[in-house]
Order: structure tokens, then C-alpha cells, then sequence
């Protein structure tokens, strides 16, 4: 009986320490990912669509322009979990200054830089020749 339950024990242990392994995997790079912000003077009116992927955060957004501003940034395709508040609070940022060079959300960083960086794919690629 105590051997069954040392292994059980073991294994449960074990399966303990692949979860925390999976769920911090890539946060350090992650939190490193470079934000380099966005000129909206030569983006014309449209919607585009951004995509960043890295390990488990990967995630398309569409970005609405509209007399060079952003207008509306939506998801198209989320992360592997669902979109929580700071999802609506990254994009209230981003609107209110009209660039992606703002704070992460406290609790989010990884999360958030991925949404930002998605943002700037998606108009970077507007301006690239």
C-alpha cells in the first residue's frame, strides 16, 4: 500500500512539475519581446491584419485605420486561452495614445507584448516596401 502510494505521489509530482515548466516556458524571452512603436502618417485608410506568434502566444488582429488613426484593433485569431480584461485595456491604451509603445499590463506582460507586437506587424507591413 505505501508503495502505491509513493508512486502515486511520484507521479503526481511529477505532472506538477510539467505544468509549471509549460506555463512558464518562454516568459523571460517573452518579456524581452521589443516593442518599437508606429508612425501612422503614411498608413492609409483600411483595415490590416497583424499575426504574432511565440510558443503559446500566438494570436491575428485586425487594425482599423481611419484618417490615420487606429480606430479599432479586434481579435481574429486568440491566444490558447480566452481574452481577459487586459485584453480591452491594451487596446484602450493603444487607442488613447495611437501607438504601441505603452505600459503591459500588469500581471500580462508576456500577453500584452504579444498583442502589441501584432499590432505593429500588422502596420509595419503596410509601410514596408
Amino acid at each position: 500500500m505505501k508503495k502505491k502510494l509513493l508512486i502515486a505521489g511520484g507521479i503526481l509530482l511529477a505532472l506538477l512539475a510539467a505544468a509549471i515548466v509549460g506555463i512558464t516556458n518562454g516568459l523571460a524571452e517573452g518579456a524581452r519581446i521589443p516593442i518599437g512603436g508606429i508612425d501612422l502618417s503614411d498608413i492609409p485608410d483600411g483595415s490590416y491584419t497583424g499575426v504574432y506568434e511565440f510558443k503559446r502566444w500566438s494570436n491575428t488582429l485586425v487594425v482599423t485605420v481611419e484618417g490615420h488613426r487606429i480606430a479599432a484593433i479586434t481579435g481574429e485569431k486568440d491566444m490558447s486561452f480566452a481574452q481577459e480584461d487586459w485584453f480591452d485595456e491594451i487596446v484602450r491604451r493603444v487607442i488613447a495614445k495611437q501607438d504601441t509603445k505603452v505600459d503591459a499590463v500588469a500581471g500580462a506582460t508576456v500577453s500584452s507584448k504579444a498583442y502589441l507586437k501584432a499590432i505593429e506587424n500588422a502596420l509595419e507591413q503596410e509601410v514596408s516596401p
